[in-house]
């Protein structure tokens, strides 16, 4: 009998703890960089919206758009699958950036009140922990 109430109890907690973390993914705020001498792209990612800028100095005004309900779920669930504490010593797969042969890119990441952030990377080669995410946000700048 005590075996039977360990297990439900620790069944009830694990669930909870499943859909704390998918509720708050949703707070998140993610943004991505990238840049070069003539390239400027910045993608912000919160609460199902996107913007995206291509003005390095800040003078445009980046149009919200509301992210479909299926590259929404296929975002969230890279998220959950991203190990935050590890973005920082993520290694680049290429280094195209010390050439000129790519962009300069980067994440960032908010996360209950704290920052996250990778070292830089080449645009379109991100590191293979954090490319199902990353790929799906820059998706969201070719639209």
């Amino acid at each position: 009998m005590k075996i039977l109430s360990l297990l439900i109890i620790i069944i009830l907690f694990g669930k909870g703890c499943d859909e704390e973390t998918a509720k708050n993914a949703e707070t998140a705020v993610i943004e991505y960089t990238a840049n070069t001498r003539g390239f400027y792209q910045k993608i912000v990612v919160e609460n199902q919206m996107v913007s995206v800028s291509t003005d390095r100095e800040g003078n445009d005004k980046p149009v919200k758009t509301k992210i479909s309900d299926a590259d929404w779920k296929i975002l969230t669930d890279a998220f959950q699958k991203v190990n935050l504490d590890n973005l920082p010593n993520l290694k680049a797969p290429t280094e195209k950036r010390f050439y000129d042969g790519a962009a300069i890119a980067g994440l960032k990441v908010v996360f209950k009140g704290k920052t996250y952030q990778t070292t830089d990377f080449d645009h379109g080669y991100p590191p293979a922990e954090i490319a199902t995410l990353v790929n799906k946000v820059v998706s969201f700048g070719k639209k």
